[in-house]
């Protein structure tokens, strides 16, 4: 919610409360932000000096103060304190942090079904317990509803009124915001729950598109529309639209009750987060898909993006399996495993995959030139082909052959040695005529 600071004509200090900031103004008064001796926050709000003597102000906020009291629910603002009988009445609720549904929509734009279904939920819930106060908000806009990071608040009472009340209404006038006020209220006829259901279409309608469905003009202009004219839901998805256009219709009795609205929206908030996380396809069981069913079905915008990073995900969790063939039957994981057993009927081996014991050729990848191409594993590496196995295997062969080769080469010298020095010896004792030593003596030869 945007705040603005004080200005000179601002209190500092009403009641118990101390003031911080202006949150805004409205046709009584001026609501500020402030808090109390324990830093408790509240919204507070004064009514303008110029109304302050006016009853039909000092009455207007009096049945809002009791209004307030009168609601429980976590879908309003819980009344804090107030002061009826001061010179500037005014009371303070809890504060709600977030933005209203009207700056929401003007920042971000239209939202999807199922934001607006969801909020639609809440709010129908926060307005059962307003009419079971026997309280009509009769001022339901986007305006009036808070997002918190708690679920959608409704504030504003200023001109609720109890059930069967008329409004206050002067000649040619109306109390409330043109576009979101029921054709009951224009006429000033007695307002009823069917009154704030009127509102909530319209104001749901706007979530949708980011404009009324009685589009823009003067008042008059826009009172005329919603008494004579049909609302215009062309933007509105098909999954909202009949429901939004029951809840505009011209008659209250045509209207859904405010049980069945709250019903309602959550059935369609809970299909439309079935569809987008993914559930039963419309001609077959669920896969996980999402969104792959309908093309009029198919997401936009935020939901294009959530669906196109499921399907990501999903694809990054499949990729540890290897997908079989297109042309080929699945294999069972645990195939490998299987003894081998005796031939079909048909006349295959259960482990050549041919018959008759024939070998079954397996076609492997080529490359453009011919060339086996090595097989990619699903962490991105390169594990090695068939070529590349029977490559290794015939290093490895040659290189222990030729280790062998050097090792007989070797073993042949060593044995060689010994004899060539034997008879170089011999040779140089001949030479200078002194025999070897042998049974003889020394010097003696033979006989």
């Amino acid at each position: 919610m945007a705040m603005m600071r004080l200005r000179r004509e601002d209190p500092r200090v009403v009641g118990t409360f101390r003031l911080h900031r202006r949150l805004g103004a409205g046709g009584m008064g001026v609501v500020y932000l402030g808090s109390d001796k324990r830093g408790q926050r509240v919204a507070l709000k004064v009514i303008r000096p110029d109304l302050a003597e006016d009853q039909e102000f000092r009455s207007r906020f009096a049945r809002e103060v009791s209004a307030a009291r009168r609601i429980r629910g976590g879908c309003t603002a819980r009344l804090v304190a107030a002061d009826l009988d001061a010179d500037r009445p005014w009371f303070a609720t809890q504060y709600v942090p977030g933005p209203s549904l009207h700056d929401k929509i003007n920042e971000e734009g239209p939202l999807s079904p199922a934001e607006v279904a969801s909020i639609g939920a809440a709010l129908s819930e926060g307005l059962l317990a307003v009419h079971d106060a026997g309280v009509v908000h009769r001022d339901l806009k986007p305006s009036n509803i808070l997002l918190s990071p708690k679920g959608p608040r409704i504030i504003d009472f200023g001109i609720a009124w109890a059930t069967g009340a008329s409004t206050l209404t002067h000649v040619g006038t109306a109390v409330g915001s043109p576009g979101f006020l029921a054709p009951e209220q224009v006429r000033g006829a007695a307002v009823t729950p069917a009154t704030d259901i009127f509102a909530l279409g319209a104001t749901l309608a706007y979530a949708c598109t980011a404009d009324s469905p009685f589009g823009q003009g003067s008042s008059e202009v826009m009172l005329y529309r919603v008494v004579h004219e049909e609302a215009h839901l062309g933007g509105v998805p098909d999954a909202l639209a009949p429901l939004l256009a029951s809840c505009l219709a011209k008659d209250p009795a045509d209207r859904p009750s405010t049980l069945s609205l709250s019903l309602r929206l959550k059935e369609i908030a809970a299909r439309e987060a079935h569809g987008l996380s993914g559930g039963p396809l419309e001609n077959g069981p669920g896969t996980g898909a999402g969104w792959e069913r309908r093309p009029s079905e198919r997401p936009t915008g935020q939901r294009a993006e959530e669906y196109a990073r499921q399907r990501t995900e999903r694809r990054t969790a499949g990729s540890s399996s290897p997908r079989p063939h297109p042309s080929r039957p699945p294999v069972p994981r645990d195939a490998a495993a299987r003894p081998a057993g005796p031939a079909s009927a048909a006349g295959k081996n259960p482990r050549t995959g041919g018959r008759n014991g024939r070998r079954v050729p397996v076609a492997r990848p080529t490359g453009r030139n011919g060339s086996r191409t090595p097989v990619r594993t699903t962490s991105g590496g390169r594990r090695p082909g068939p070529d590349r196995r029977l490559l290794r295997q015939r290093v490895i062969v040659f290189v222990v052959v030729t280790l062998l080769v050097a090792l007989g080469i070797a073993a042949a010298q060593g044995c060689q040695g010994p004899a060539r020095g034997l008879g170089a010896e011999r040779s140089a004792s001949a030479a200078a005529g002194v025999g070897m030593a042998g049974p003889y003596g020394v010097g003696e030869r033979n006989p």
